[in-house]
C-alpha cells in the first residue's frame, strides 16, 4: 500500500530524495530512482502529480514504471508536498499557474541534460495541465507525453463561463487566499471524497492514514484565487492555437465519470493534437486513474505501455 511504501525513513525513500532550486530561488523536493536492475532500461520518465499531491502518493505507480524499465524522476510542485507553502494555514494556493509552467520548464531543461533518454513526461490532473502548457509553449521537448485525467477544465455545475465569473466574484469580495471550501473530516465527507477520487477503498483509506501521519506534506482546500486562476488558465490553454502545432506524441487517459475535471474538454483538446491519442474509462473509473481498483489500473498501465512502445519503439 502507498502509506507503507511512502514513509521516507521506513521504506527507504530518503536516499532517493534531493533538492532542486528553481531560477527564482524556490527550493523543490525532488525524487530520482533508477529502473529495476533486472529489466532492460527503456529511458527516463518524469512523473508529475496533481493539486495537493506529493511524491509518496504515487509510490506504487512509480514502481510500476520502474518495473517496466523506466528511470523515474518526480518533484513536488511549488507550494505543496515537500516544496514549501505559499500560505500559512495549509490552504492550496498559487499566484499564477504560469509559475508552475516555468518551474516545470526549468526543471525539464536540467533533467533532460543529465542523461540519455528517451525522455517521457507524465502529468496527472493539474500536472497534466502544466505539462501540456509547457509543451504548447515549446518549453519542453520530450519524446512522448502522457496526460492522466488532465485538468483542462474544472468540472462546474454552472458551466465554465459562470463558474469562472463566480470565482472572480469570490476573489473580489474578501481575502483571495481564503479556502474556497472547508475540508471536513467526518465519515460522510470522507466517503464523498472517496467517490470523487477512486473506487479502491483500501488505497483511499491508505491515503487518509498518510494525511494523519504526515500532515506536513498535505494541503487543504484551494484558495479562491487558485480556483479563479484555474478557470482562467485552463480556458487560455484550450484556446491556444499552439495546440495544433504540437508534434510530440501525446496520450490522454480520461475518466468519463470524472467529477473534478471536465472530460469533454480533454476530448476536444485531444482531437486538436496532431499526434494525440485518447483512452476513455467508464463509470468504474474516478479521477485518480492510476490509483483506481486493480482492473482499471491494469488497463491504464497497459494503455500507457502500448503507447510508449508504439511511439518510441521501447519494450
Amino acid at each position: 500500500m502507498v502509506l507503507a511504501a511512502s514513509r521516507s525513513e521506513e521504506a527507504g525513500l530518503a536516499p532517493f530524495l534531493s533538492r532542486w532550486t528553481a531560477p527564482d530561488g524556490w527550493v523543490h523536493r525532488r525524487y530520482d530512482r533508477p529502473s529495476e536492475p533486472d529489466v532492460p532500461r527503456r529511458g527516463r520518465l518524469l512523473f508529475q502529480t496533481g493539486r495537493a499531491d506529493m511524491i509518496e502518493k504515487y509510490g506504487d505507480a512509480i514502481d510500476n514504471f520502474r518495473a517496466q524499465g523506466w528511470d523515474v524522476t518526480a518533484f513536488d510542485w511549488r507550494g505543496q508536498g515537500g516544496s514549501g507553502r505559499l500560505t500559512g494555514d495549509g490552504t492550496g494556493h498559487i499566484d499564477r499557474f504560469d509559475r508552475l509552467t516555468e518551474d516545470l520548464s526549468a526543471f525539464y531543461t536540467d533533467w533532460a541534460a543529465e542523461a540519455e533518454g528517451p525522455h517521457v513526461v507524465l502529468g496527472h490532473s493539474m500536472g497534466g495541465f502544466v505539462t501540456l502548457s509547457a509543451l504548447a509553449a515549446g518549453h519542453i521537448v520530450p519524446d512522448a507525453v502522457v496526460l492522466v485525467a488532465p485538468m483542462l477544465a474544472l468540472r462546474s455545475p454552472v458551466g465554465q463561463w459562470a463558474g469562472a465569473r463566480f470565482a472572480r466574484w469570490q476573489v473580489g469580495r474578501g481575502d483571495p487566499l481564503r479556502p474556497a471550501w472547508r475540508r471536513l473530516e467526518t465519515e460522510a465527507a470522507a466517503a464523498a471524497r472517496q467517490k470523487r477520487l477512486t473506487h479502491d477503498l483500501a488505497r483511499f483509506a491508505d491515503q487518509q492514514a498518510f494525511r494523519q501521519a504526515r500532515p506536513d506534506l498535505c494541503l487543504g482546500s484551494p484558495s479562491w484565487h487558485w480556483v479563479a486562476e484555474a478557470f482562467r488558465a485552463t480556458a487560455a490553454l484550450r484556446d491556444d492555437p499552439a495546440l495544433a502545432r504540437i508534434e510530440t506524441p501525446v496520450l490522454m487517459l480520461v475518466a468519463l465519470a470524472d467529477r473534478l475535471v471536465d472530460p469533454r474538454a480533454a476530448g476536444r483538446v485531444a482531437a486538436r493534437l496532431p499526434r494525440g491519442e485518447m483512452v476513455a474509462f467508464g463509470k468504474d473509473c474516478a479521477h485518480e486513474i492510476l490509483r483506481e481498483a486493480d482492473p482499471v489500473r491494469a488497463n491504464a498501465f497497459a494503455a500507457i505501455d502500448a503507447f510508449l512502445t508504439r511511439r518510441l519503439g521501447a519494450g
